[in-house]
């Protein structure tokens, strides 16, 4: 049985891949809560707190990635810097 970590980051990876979207669609996290096994594997588990917990991930991910395209632009600055210097 897979962990519920491993539903909440297959949902948030499937959710942004689909929509592109970093705001999660109610219907469509019902969705896979009951299609894709969560509710069985976890029947005691509440579709709001799953919500959340996906929310959460596609958050961070989201933070993630705006800082690593902070990191590279301010990389190709120093680099241009660098080469106008030269």
């Amino acid at each position: 049985m897979p962990k519920m970590s491993d539903f909440v980051e297959i949902a948030a990876a499937e959710y942004v891949s689909e929509t592109g979207s970093s705001t999660l669609d109610p219907r469509w996290i019902a969705e896979f809560f009951q299609d894709c096994g969560v509710l069985e594997a976890y029947p005691r588990q509440d579709l709001v707190a799953f919500h959340a917990l996906v929310q959460k991930a596609i958050d961070q991910a989201a933070d993630r990635s705006a800082k690593q395209a902070r990191l590279h632009v301010q990389q190709m600055s120093r680099r241009e810097r660098k080469l106008r210097g030269a």
